[in-house]
């Protein structure tokens, strides 16, 4: 292979390294972005991050008794069985 040959593909993955590089770049700012507005979203909620999967959990309690006080609320003969 000559020597031009050979400048050529190096300049080309070089050329294709640096755009790699800006493209994760680009990626890494913008979950860098999504991640400051989550974390500002939370504040807004007063939830802290750590907190994050016991509040969740909290949530998924509540959801179910919630449900279950509906249900009770129904009269038994509307519920059809499946």
């Amino acid at each position: 292979m000559s020597v031009e040959k050979q400048l050529g593909q190096i300049k080309q993955a070089i050329d294709k390294a640096r755009d790699m590089r800006y493209r994760a770049e680009a990626k890494l700012e913008e979950l860098e972005n999504q991640k400051n507005r989550l974390l500002v979203e939370l504040e807004e909620l007063g939830v802290k991050p750590e907190e994050l999967d016991q509040e969740i959990e909290k949530l998924e309690k509540e959801i179910e008794v919630s449900l279950r006080e509906t249900w009770e609320l129904i009269p038994k003969e509307l519920i059809k069985d499946e």
